[in-house]
């Protein structure tokens, strides 16, 4: 049994060693979001099934959706690595502030999968806490709201 634990602890330490070098420290949150993505494409399987809707095609399109989504979380903290290097090393001014950029992509992202999912699940008949589905939209509104804050954009002043 010990053997068992032990070999258990090395293969979890060793994928937790690789996804911090990979991902950072926070390599949780992209696996939260590979979990969402995984789980909005069954569910979504699971839809088109009940449904009578299922397609091979659609279900490739959904995959490729998903590989394009990591595509614009990878250009999201891409760029900003890119930038504050050439601030700091050029222009010597620091733009470690752009790194949000990953974070808020990665959010926005994150709670469209997750809405997704409860949409997918009320479509098959599941009964879906409504403050999920609330919550979820709040949030989506408040991470928009802040990002009209931010760029100084004014939606009640159409001059």
């Amino acid at each position: 049994m010990m053997d068992f634990v032990d070999r258990y602890n090395m293969i979890v330490g060793a994928a937790v060693a690789i996804a911090t070098a990979i991902f950072g420290t926070y390599w949780y949150v992209f696996a939260g979001f590979l979990l969402c993505n995984v789980l909005d494409w069954l569910t979504g399987w699971y839809k088109s099934r009940k449904l009578q809707k299922e397609s091979s095609k659609a279900g490739f399109k959904g995959i490729l959706k998903k590989l394009g989504y990591w595509v614009i979380v990878l250009v999201a903290f891409l760029m900003p690595e890119l930038f504050i290097h050439l601030g700091n090393d050029i222009l010597g001014i620091d733009l470690g502030f752009l790194v949000l950029f990953g974070w808020f992509t990665l959010a926005t992202l994150l709670i469209n999968e997750i809405r997704s999912i409860l949409e997918n699940l009320v479509e098959c008949g599941y009964n879906v806490p409504a403050f999920l589905i609330i919550g979820l939209e709040v949030t989506q509104k408040l991470i928009e709201a802040g990002v009209d804050i931010h760029t100084g954009e004014d939606k009640g002043n159409d001059q």
